[in-house]
């Protein structure tokens, strides 16, 4: 989870589609992640399972951006799975959003 906060602070759109399940990444990622994004803080709330042993995991964390001079927060619970020793991100859901 951390990497990929990184990835998107560095617009490193490689690294994103890399850690990104094949199963759920937009084919036209890439123009989403940009530079014109201020990236200014990463705060995991919870993780569930996602261990040494586990094959699947759960990360809830806040992400506080700026753009456009508008400062924003981003609040997911993310879903992870292990394939070939490496860590990929499938979905998330927004545990702030209205029903």
């Amino acid at each position: 989870m951390r990497s990929r906060y990184t990835a998107y602070v560095r617009a490193d759109n490689d690294y994103l589609r890399k850690t990104w399940h094949a199963s759920t990444c937009p084919p036209d990622f890439g123009v989403a992640v940009t530079e014109a994004v201020k990236w200014l803080g990463l705060e995991i709330k919870r993780s569930q399972a996602g261990g040494k042993n586990d094959e699947t995991g759960t990360v809830e964390f806040v992400a506080r951006y700026k753009h456009a001079g508008k400062a924003t927060r981003l609040h997911e619970a993310s879903r992870f799975v292990r394939e070939e020793g490496r860590w990929l991100y499938v979905d998330g859901i927004f545990p702030d959003a209205k029903k």
